[in-house]
């Protein structure tokens, strides 16, 4: 892979929001091990058109996300495609940590206690990116959770599993029409670990390679077909 048009950093518990333009790739890596990187998606054009996590998982006859699943809104369209997956399992059903969770679990330190050192929450951290775009917290949905792995006993209980997501560990993701992305790096809502986890993520641009019929992304089920067909007819202009 060539050299990155842009890349930055995603600090430890941090937030971080940007339209990403269709025929970009974005490639998101685990740095140090451990990581969990919440994201949700939107359309720029139309703001009310949003990542549909049930649709994601059902037209694709799946519970986990990886290389050759695709990313929908509720409009039946892709905003995009796992194109290349080194860590095998993202998960999208366990949503969000909040303040109170962070509190309980790690004792909640605020900025005015800890200054970059504090317990940043991730629905805090979506709210602050939301009120960018004249969002708000009746605008959030299921969320995104790359990097990590949710495992059930024989009760249906869900618990993360430790350790899935080793130090370089990537995911690229492939955009196919332009998407508002809302990201953050605040820990995962199943994270049970002793202290408040900090883990960085680099996210690195490129542009995409063109899309031929073969896609794995586009023939990995119908439904995605499908969903591609969508996306024409949408740049067409025939919405």
């Amino acid at each position: 892979m060539t050299e990155p048009i842009y890349s930055y950093t995603l600090p430890p518990a941090a937030h971080w929001s940007l339209t990403v333009r269709k025929g970009m790739l974005l490639k998101l890596s685990d740095l140090q091990g451990g990581a969990n990187l919440a994201m949700m998606m939107y359309n720029p054009d139309n703001l009310l058109e949003r990542y549909n996590a049930p649709d994601t998982l059902k037209c694709q006859h799946t519970f986990k996300l990886t290389q050759g699943n695709c990313l929908y809104s509720d409009m039946g369209r892709i905003f995009c495609s796992i194109i290349e997956d080194h860590h095998g399992w993202h998960e999208t059903v366990c949503g969000n940590i909040n303040a109170d969770m962070i509190k309980e679990r790690w004792g909640g330190l605020n900025y005015q206690q800890a200054r970059n050192e504090w317990q940043q929450n991730g629905l805090g951290s979506f709210l602050v990116e939301l009120t960018k775009y004249g969002l708000n917290e009746r605008d959030l949905g299921s969320n995104l959770n790359f990097f990590s792995k949710v495992t059930a006993d024989d009760q249906g209980n869900l618990s993360l599993a430790p350790n899935s997501s080793a130090a370089g560990t990537s995911v690229s993701l492939r955009f196919e029409m332009d998407t508002l992305v809302i990201m953050h790096s605040c820990p995962h809502p199943l994270n049970t670990t002793e202290s408040y986890p900090r883990k960085p993520v680099l996210c690195e641009f490129y542009n995409a390679e063109t899309v031929y019929d073969n896609d794995l992304c586009m023939n990995s089920c119908p439904e995605n077909g499908r969903g591609f067909e969508n996306n024409r007819l949408y740049h067409m202009g025939l919405r």
